[in-house]
């Protein structure tokens, strides 16, 4: 593979100066699923130029896509890998578990083990504390938006017990969470209906009500609700509102929130989304429009992801690319059989 990245990186070379837009490739990075070249433009050489050259790039590297990245000061060509494969949640946490530290790191109430960062390091995200009130995981059909669902879920579970985390699951489709539905940490099975889930989130309502009367606020209570845009659709105005109440009164009362949705548009999501979520991962999406939606901030690039658990982790208005562990359905009896013995 060596000989491959020097010969891309070549080519890299070549065209941009073909094009009058030199630059050396000074290193580079390789994920699971992409390949980063490290640019040094030219004094001489505008950036724009660079950027307006990408569909060349990707024609003389012959893959499907190319982007242009800014990070901390530095220029990157990130490339899809034509041998790229999943990242799976078991094996990473096989390694985590070859790890004290991290393993005393996840062991902490709400710390999740997300996927990797571009620098191949564990990402870990701590849900409830000040920082991280809340969660929102937005992308398009094929981004693996449900499985960064399912791999926040699996962490938690495995690594924390039901004294410390209480779950409640809202998933519309009947699927994706059915490897929790025996977990000791769910407060009730899972919950499938508009109907139901506005049941719940009345006692969940009221649950926060008594809580924050008693100062009370463990175990942290993680709401999770897939097909967010969905559910607000069916669920109507008295819905929206006790979610809008969870979700800006609840991490005082050890309540956590975390939705997923697919249609990341402002007329579906209104001011919910954009008040009271601070923190997104947001897979591929279908336009820039959609991006801004869901990332809360501009040119983040989410519509030019690859999909398949690429995804940005964004924070206090920074942007971190991630790859996410990936917890496949077939490995379901696994891993309930190795955890909810």
């Amino acid at each position: 593979m060596r000989q491959r990245l020097y010969q891309q990186a070549d080519q890299i070379e070549w065209l941009l100066a073909t094009h009058k837009a030199p630059a050396r490739v000074t290193g580079g990075r390789v994920t699971p699923r992409t390949i980063q070249f490290h640019l040094a433009p030219a004094p001489t050489t505008k950036i724009s130029r660079v950027e307006n050259l990408v569909e060349e790039l990707a024609l003389a590297l012959n893959v499907t896509s190319a982007r242009i990245l800014r990070e901390q000061g530095a220029l990157h060509l990130e490339i899809p890998r034509s041998d790229a494969r999943p990242l799976l949640l078991l094996d990473l946490c096989q390694e985590a578990e070859r790890d004290g530290n991290m393993m005393r790191a996840l062991r902490k109430p709400g710390m999740t083990l997300v996927g990797i960062g571009v620098d191949g390091v564990p990402l870990m995200l701590r849900l409830g504390v000040a920082d991280v009130p809340h969660v929102l995981i937005a992308g398009t059909t094929g981004s693996g938006k449900s499985q960064a669902a399912r791999t926040l879920l699996a962490s938690l579970v495995m690594y924390q017990p039901p004294r410390e985390i209480q779950l409640l699951l809202i998933d519309p489709k009947a699927s994706d969470f059915n490897a929790f539905q025996i977990a000791p940490h769910l407060l009730c099975p899972i919950v499938q209906t508009a109907d139901g889930a506005r049941e719940r989130l009345q006692w969940l309502a009221e649950e926060m009500e008594r809580r924050q009367a008693t100062n009370a606020k463990r175990p942290l209570i993680v709401l999770m609700i897939d097909e967010l845009a969905d559910l607000l659709m069916q669920g109507g105005s008295a819905l929206e509102n006790l979610l809008a109440r969870l979700i800006q009164r609840g991490r005082s009362a050890g309540i956590c929130v975390i939705g997923c949705t697919q249609k990341p548009t402002a007329g579906v999501l209104g001011t919910l989304v954009k008040a009271n979520f601070p923190v997104r991962l947001v897979g591929k999406v279908t336009s820039a429009h959609e991006a801004l939606v869901a990332a809360g901030v501009a040119k983040s690039g989410a519509e030019t992801l690859t999909g398949r658990g690429d995804f940005l982790l964004i924070a206090n208005g920074e942007k971190l690319r991630v790859q996410i562990a990936h917890l496949p359905l077939s490995d379901d009896d696994a891993f309930r059989g190795k955890f909810f013995r």
